[in-house]
């Protein structure tokens, strides 16, 4: 008899409302610059990143207002800050691209999906454009006119 495979997804936390407040031009995976107590925390799922936001500042991409809530047993001699600031590993080329974006054409970078790959921790960003009120009323629009859609063919086809 086989056994149960309980298949753990690999997606710590995802920014639900980055696709909703923003158009998502492009996306890039980076790595993250972290401490032992934040990986263990990150394991077992302590982090939000819908509040965060992603600048580059001296050559350098940093993540701002990400929170990674220690484990009480991971840090009893280690102090933890859980707002930090961390630093995102990036190509040259891809800084350099994403600080030109930023600069000439206005666009901001957002925290869209943290996720493990392997062993590694990495954050999926997206170069984005933010959205007017009509534009997220068309979404919306959009949105429930899909799920009515399904309705209706799930109907007919019964």
């Amino acid at each position: 008899m086989a056994k149960k495979v309980k298949q753990q997804s690999n997606v710590v936390a995802v920014n639900r409302r980055a696709s909703f407040e923003y158009f998502i031009e492009d996306r890039y995976e980076a790595g993250l610059s972290l401490q032992g107590w934040e990986v263990k925390s990150l394991r077992a799922g302590k982090c939000n990143i819908s509040e965060a936001y992603v600048n580059v500042k001296g050559g350098e991409v940093v993540l701002f207002g990400s929170v990674i809530n220690p484990l009480k047993t991971s840090c009893a001699f280690v102090v933890s800050d859980p707002t930090r600031t961390r630093k995102l590993l990036l190509s040259r080329r891809e800084i350099d691209k994403l600080a030109g974006s930023v600069q000439r054409q206005g666009y901001t970078i957002i925290p869209l999906k943290l996720y493990w790959k392997n062993q590694w921790a990495k954050l999926e960003i997206g170069l984005a454009r933010g959205k007017q009120e009509h534009d997220k009323r068309d979404s919306i629009k959009d949105r429930q006119w899909a799920r009515d859609k399904e309705r209706i063919m799930k109907k007919n086809f019964k």
